[in-house]
């Protein structure tokens, strides 16, 4: 079978489960003091940024609706934050996302940490 291929099925219930934590504890980050980021054990290891690095940061940013440093910290926040709300604010409904699209967000994600970093 074709990894590629390979389609990723999600629950409603889970997903409208994980919308609704994703946002609340973003809602809760933004009212603590202090950097919002956490540490990045890839990076502090060997210098290279994971392709989440700044996912902390930037869903806390887009629930503060600071979004330029949203999009600095890591622009799948925005997305993450706006596929959450419509999930927990649209109707039921099955999904089965291909496996190739996930790799290609987690590759342009990584893409744009490695420049921000300056590592490529």
């Amino acid at each position: 079978m074709d990894p590629l291929g390979h389609r990723i099925r999600l629950d409603d219930g889970d997903l409208r489960t994980g919308s609704a934590l994703l946002l609340g504890c973003a809602a809760a980050r933004a009212l603590l003091p202090g950097e919002p980021g956490m540490p990045c054990l890839l990076r502090e290891l060997t210098g290279v940024p994971c392709p989440l690095c700044g996912m902390t940061t930037s869903v806390t940013s887009t629930v503060e609706l600071d979004l330029a440093d949203a999009v600095a910290a890591n622009p799948g926040g925005l997305v993450l934050v706006a596929l959450a709300v419509a999930i927990l604010l649209g109707p039921a409904r099955r999904l089965a996302i291909p496996a190739g699209v996930v790799y290609f967000g987690l590759a342009l994600t990584w893409m744009w940490e490695l420049q921000r970093f300056s590592v490529i």
